[in-house]
């Protein structure tokens, strides 16, 4: 009896748990429908896609693929990994890779990435580990549209209601971890998978803590009750003394997202380019960065990032000016007695948006305009106001790939229930240079094409680009196998180790 106490004491002992934290609930832990930052994040430790990037973030290379090549132009087989299994135990096949692209590819599944899959003519089993997918023209992100996590036939093919499922609470993946427990506006916890095909996670749990709070997020860190997050540039560079550094490594890069305030065309108000380019000449976008991000961040010109092949450095930042935007306001009809007025709405989940609004709010009243706001928690906030495009503006932000593809949310078909073009953008031309872009494989004639959808969109001005905000991450010493690359922190982090 002793003996046994001992062993399941150093067990005990040995078990390791990394906390995180989560600024709000997930709404469905289902990849082909998880569409918020907290369930997409959570949902990436519970499956796998057929490819990924490797950690230079330029090549791709197989994920539950073993290897891929292309037969033709427009003709890919993937060879499958052998022996991998879902959380349940069932073996992994071809067959849970041809449900997963019907079940996105079904009218009743609500999903931004349907659109990714629009050029697919066929997915074909060979057997249960070869699989070919052709395409009705070369398409240039013929691999990335696989990157999307593939869900299991033998559970979700006696689902009627996919949007409404139990699954998306209590999903069965392959990937590293397990969730074993969902408890709203509390926690969530994963456990390492004894028989990932990889090899098993060396830390056995992960807990997020789900925190709405910045401020409590915040002092939870600094009292090491959470491993790994990311700060604010107010709290880096002015509430961290000499004892969080000690305990506390930190990565600065550039993120590979943006800030924006986006309009809905939909009304009528916006319609007018005058006074969308109104309000852009009437924003300080240098004094969003100094005043909020402390300078940790940089102007955002348009919608690919830089770095990115389709980065237009032609494209510069409007430079505030007020007499221009008074007289482009006036021309449409707007004066001191009759101003202009709209409301941007945004979320508190993020910390610095709320202040960012207040100071867009200003910014806007030196020419006439007058801003009301709205701050809402999360789920509210997508659940009323973005999901049905119940909105005069948003403030809100895009994460980004460095190989953008920007149909999802720019071309006139996205504007659909579940797409990402909440704004209701329509431009024939800028729907007209997509279409060209997707139907090349040359990689210079598509960066040519993507530098002219990002002059033509910037342009148009259906957002205001504001601010690349940097990522400023820190985790614990006690961390141990931590490889930061240009694309953070989080590669082969199953092999971390905390101590």
């Amino acid at each position: 009896m002793k003996l046994l106490l001992l062993l399941l004491q150093s067990v005990w002992l040995i078990a390791s748990t990394l906390h995180l934290s989560a600024s709000s609930n997930p709404s469905r832990l289902n990849p082909l429908i998880a569409t918020d930052s907290a369930s997409s994040s959570i949902a990436g430790f519970l499956f796998n896609s057929l490819v990924k990037y490797d950690e230079s973030g330029q090549k791709i290379i197989g994920d539950l693929a073993e290897s891929y090549h292309f037969i033709t132009p427009t003709l890919i087989e993937f060879k499958l990994r052998h022996g991998v299994k879902w959380h349940d135990g069932k073996l992994f096949s071809a067959e849970d890779v041809l449900f997963t692209y019907n079940l996105i590819k079904a009218p009743t599944t609500i999903t931004p990435y349907a659109s990714d899959f629009r050029v697919i003519k066929s997915v074909k089993v060979i057997d249960d580990y070869t699989l070919r997918v052709a395409y009705e023209k070369p398409y240039f992100k013929a691999l990335e549209i696989w990157m999307m996590g593939i869900v299991p036939k033998h559970i979700l093919s006696r689902e009627n209601d996919i949007m409404g499922s139990k699954f998306n609470t209590a999903p069965i993946g392959t990937g590293p971890y397990i969730l074993k427990k969902l408890e709203f506006s509390k926690q969530i916890v994963i456990e390492a998978n004894p028989n990932y095909f990889e090899h098993r996670p060396k830390i056995d749990k992960i807990i997020f803590h789900v925190i709405s709070d910045p401020m409590t997020r915040f002092l939870m860190l600094k009292s090491g009750q959470i491993d790994v997050d990311g700060l604010e540039p107010m709290q880096y560079e002015r509430q961290l003394d000499k004892t969080f550094h000690k305990e506390f490594a930190t990565l600065e890069l550039p993120s590979h997202s943006y800030t924006y305030l986006g309009f809905n065309l939909r009304l009528k108000k916006f319609q007018d380019p005058r006074v969308r380019e109104a309000l852009s000449l009437a924003i300080d976008r240098e004094a969003l960065i100094d005043v909020l991000f402390l300078r940790h961040g940089k102007v955002c010109t348009g919608p690919f990032l830089p770095g990115s092949n389709g980065f237009n450095d032609e494209v510069k930042a409007p430079k505030r000016n007020l007499a221009r935007a008074k007289a482009l306001l006036s021309a449409a009809g707007y004066s001191k007695d009759h101003p202009f007025e709209f409301e941007i709405a945004t979320s508190n989940s993020n910390a610095i948006r709320p202040y960012a609004a207040e100071i867009l709010q200003r910014q806007l009243l030196d020419v006439g305009v007058k801003v009301t706001l709205r701050v809402m928690e999360w789920q509210a906030f997508l659940n009323t106001v973005v999901t049905p495009r119940k909105f005069d503006s948003v403030l809100l932000g895009w994460s980004l790939s460095l190989t953008p593809d920007p149909y999802a949310l720019w071309h006139s078909e996205s504007d659909v229930s579940g797409g990402f073009n909440l704004v209701g953008y329509h431009s024939k031309r800028t729907d007209e240079l997509i279409e060209r872009m997707e139907s090349s494989t040359n990689p210079e004639k598509i960066a040519d094409l993507q530098r002219q959808i990002f002059a033509q969109i910037v342009g148009d001005n259906p957002y205001l680009f504001l601010v690349i905000p940097n990522e400023i991450n820190v985790y614990s010493r006690s961390i141990r196998g931590i490889k930061p690359t240009i694309n953070g922190i989080w590669e082969d982090y199953i092999d971390w180790e905390k101590q």
